[in-house]
Formats: C-alpha cells, sequence, structure tokens
C-alpha cells in the first residue's frame, strides 16, 4: 500500500486535526470514570467487549449503506492490517480496563497513554516519519510527566503492581494500533477504518469473555447504560477522534496529545470518587502539558 510523505497530508481535511484531537482527549478522560463506575458489578473483560461491541453496532449499519464499495475494493494487505489493527485495540482495552480493579485511575491511565514513547520511537523505523527534535523533546517532557504522575501512590488498588503492569502492557499494544492507523487512515475513511477495527476488537474480546466463562447479560439496567455511554462517548468521539487525526498528523504528535488524558480523569477522578491527586501527580501534569505544548510547534 502506498505511503505519504512523511508529515505531509494526503488530502485536506474537512476539519481541523488539532481541534478533533482536542475533542477526542476530553472524550476519553471520561473513559476511567466509567470503567470505575462499572467494576461495581460487571467484570473487567464484560465491560470492555460491550464497549466495543455496541461501538461497533452502530457504526454497521451506517458503514455497509455508505462505504460498502469502499470495504470491497480493501485490497487483502489493507484488509490485514485493518483485523491486526483490531486485534491489538481488543487486548489494548482487555488491559486497561482490568488495570482500572488494581490500581488507581491516576497511575493507570498514566501508564496506559504512555504510547508516545513507544509510537515515536518506532514511527521513524516503520513509518518513515522522521522524530523531529521539537517533538522528541515534547515525548521527554510528556513521558516524564507520567512517571511523576504514576509515582503517587494514593487512590483505590488492591495490587497495584500488577495494575501496573497491565496499564503498561494496555499501551505497547495501543501503541501497535496507532502505528497501523497512521498507515493505513490516509487510503481508508474514518467510517470505513473504524468499523472493521472496532469490530475486530469486539470479537476479539468477546472471544476473551467466553473463554473466561463470562457471560453478557444479567446486570442492572444502569451498569447497561454505562456501557452504552462507554461506547458513544469515549469509544465513538474519543477514539474515532484520534483515528480522524491519524490521516493527517503523525502518529507521534497524535499520541503525545492522547497522553493529556491522566489529566481530565485525574481530576474526575478527584471529584467523584474523591482521589486526590498529590504533588507529583499536580507537577506531572504541568509537565504533560509543556510536552504537547512544546510539540506541538514542530
Amino acid at each position: 500500500m502506498p505511503q505519504p510523505a512523511p508529515g505531509s497530508p494526503v488530502k485536506k481535511p474537512f476539519l481541523s486535526p488539532v481541534v478533533i484531537l482536542a475533542v477526542g482527549v476530553l472524550a476519553t478522560a471520561s473513559s476511567a470514570i466509567l470503567i470505575r463506575l462499572a467494576q461495581t458489578e460487571a467484570p473487567s473483560i464484560v465491560i470492555a467487549s460491550s464497549r466495543l461491541t455496541l461501538a461497533t453496532a452502530m457504526l454497521l449499519p451506517w458503514s455497509l449503506t455508505r462505504r460498502r464499495y469502499e470495504l470491497q475494493a480493501l485490497p487483502a494487505r489493507g484488509w490485514q492490517l485493518a483485523l491486526l489493527s483490531g486485534f491489538m485495540l481488543g487486548l489494548h482495552f482487555a488491559a486497561y480496563i482490568a488495570s482500572l480493579r488494581y490500581t488507581s485511575i491516576a497511575a493507570g491511565t498514566v501508564l496506559a497513554t504512555s504510547t508516545p514513547i513507544w509510537v515515536g520511537l518506532a514511527s521513524p523505523l516503520l513509518l518513515r516519519e522522521p522524530l523531529t527534535r521539537r517533538m522528541g523533546v515534547g515525548i521527554l517532557l510528556a513521558v516524564a510527566g507520567s512517571l511523576l504522575i504514576g509515582l503517587e501512590q494514593g487512590g483505590a488498588g488492591s495490587r497495584p503492581l500488577l495494575g501496573n503492569v497491565l496499564a503498561l502492557s494496555s499501551a505497547l499494544t495501543g501503541a501497535v494500533y496507532f502505528l497501523i492507523g497512521r498507515r493505513l487512515r490516509p487510503h481508508l475513511s474514518l467510517l470505513s477504518y473504524t468499523t472493521i477495527v472496532y469490530g475486530c476488537a469486539a470479537v476479539t474480546l468477546l472471544a476473551l469473555t467466553a473463554l473466561l466463562g463470562q457471560s453478557l447479560l444479567g446486570y442492572s439496567p444502569s451498569i447497561y447504560l454505562l456501557f452504552f455511554l462507554m461506547a458513544l462517548f469515549p469509544q465513538l468521539l474519543g477514539h474515532s477522534s484520534y483515528n480522524y487525526a491519524l490521516a493527517f498528523l503523525p502518529a507521534a504528535y497524535v499520541s503525545i496529545a492522547v497522553i493529556s488524558e491522566p489529566i481530565g480523569a485525574s481530576i474526575l477522578g478527584l471529584l467523584i470518587f474523591g482521589e486526590a491527586p498529590g504533588e507529583l501527580a499536580i507537577s506531572g501534569g504541568l509537565l504533560i502539558l509543556a510536552g504537547i505544548l512544546f510539540s506541538s510547534r514542530a
């Protein structure tokens, strides 16, 4: 599949990808809160599979009526990459949502969104997108801020080490998802790409749900409402905003913006669960913002 010139958009964006990216970050900040609320009754794997299944169900009718021709014309190599991206996205959510049962919201979201260091290191090799000095400094600042937040010991968490390992695993699989998305999105519409990727992620998670002997049925109406809200806001609005931006912006830049999610999640965690960030978390948040602002000038 042909590659776009590094750092240059293939087509003029209908909406500013930077603005859309900012909207996506705000939408995904609610993810950890909704997950923590749902975990009072539902297993983590059920939350993950329900979120992606509902998101796919919302996209599929629209995709089949509006983009059927594009799906039929997608070459085999494109399908392979899109399905691999979806598989990695499924593993990402399985690990991330499970991590929030064992560690704090601040630590879990920080480690899960540490993708810039992995994407930034891999982009020059896999995507031939050079890592500029400004972007490199921005990544270092953002990752340093993430580490500071991750050092916080406050908040809920029965097994923080396990939770942190799961969160880091979700970051690694999320990096693969971003890298594949950067390669495919310039050649595939947002609707087609998200339908395939979310659908494959849903199938992956449903298979894991069955293997673990869990059921999607039998929960209270409030839990199903939380599933729907997760599919609508963090998934369709949040992650789809990232995928929109990947058609026009380098994968490293998009992943840097995503790392600001812990700031919003930590604020919401304080307001709703009383998980107050300490001095390290506040300092880390300021470093993350500095990294985003510095790298955006590139």
